[in-house]
């Protein structure tokens, strides 16, 4: 007997995604988060973000501001959000907590 191939509405799909990237909010088709850190984390973190956005060809906006890092992603006279904008969030999630956990842990 054959598995049923249900189809996954893409919209439906990314907006489960976004409910589970606290912080992150949506602003038409760009995605845009501020995180507090020290300019040595700051430049951890932009190392690691454009790392990864290179590999998915995304460019997303990092600018440094009063002890923060604000993070822009999704071209803001594009049509969507794409998959890789949204996963490249998940993962700028994961470098954010490994370049602000204490050393030692």
């Amino acid at each position: 007997m054959r598995a049923r191939r249900q189809r996954v509405n893409r919209s439906d799909y990314l907006s489960d995604a976004l409910t589970l990237l606290s912080g992150w909010t949506q602003d038409g088709v760009q995605l845009k988060r501020e995180l507090a850190c020290d300019d040595s984390q700051h430049a951890a973190l932009t190392e690691r973000i454009k790392v990864a956005a290179d590999t998915l060809r995304i460019r997303p906006s990092i600018r440094r501001t009063d002890g923060h890092t604000q993070i822009c992603l999704g071209d803001r006279d594009g049509d969507t959000l794409t998959d890789g904008e949204v996963a490249l969030a998940a993962r700028i999630e994961d470098f954010y907590r490994t370049v602000t956990a204490p050393h030692g842990s």
